[in-house]
């Protein structure tokens, strides 16, 4: 039994198909079905494989974004501090004659280009 169907249900279906489709066309319409059929596998197998790896990707979405969050608050935090201690530090920094570069008042050479710097 294929499918609940017995041996007299197959034979009148059989029997249909060759009238409806003649002796001549039915390997063609055999080959097409098995190519349907094979095809419909291979389409369900993928569907199966994609599904594996989307069941990750929304969760390794949510990691990447969580990471790039964090990221930006770290960069901001450093900004902030950055700022804090340009403003702190204006009156103990030296720019270079040469380059222009940011460099510390004790400093004796230009941390960029190594020339000489100008004490005041």
């Amino acid at each position: 039994m294929i499918l609940g169907l017995g041996v007299p249900e197959l034979l009148v279906i059989l029997i249909v198909v060759l009238v409806i489709f003649g002796p001549k066309n039915l390997p063609k319409l055999g080959k097409s079905l098995g190519e349907t059929v094979k095809n419909v596998r291979e389409g369900m197998d993928s569907d199966l494989d994609e599904g594996k790896d989307k069941d990750k990707a929304p969760a390794k979405a949510v990691a990447e974004k969580a990471e790039a969050v964090e990221a930006a608050a770290v960069e901001a935090e450093v900004v902030e501090a950055v700022a804090d201690a340009e403003e702190v530090a204006e009156a103990d920094v030296i720019f270079c004659s040469k380059c222009g570069a940011k460099n510390s008042a004790e400093s004796a050479f230009c941390s960029k280009c190594g020339a000489k710097l100008a004490s005041e």
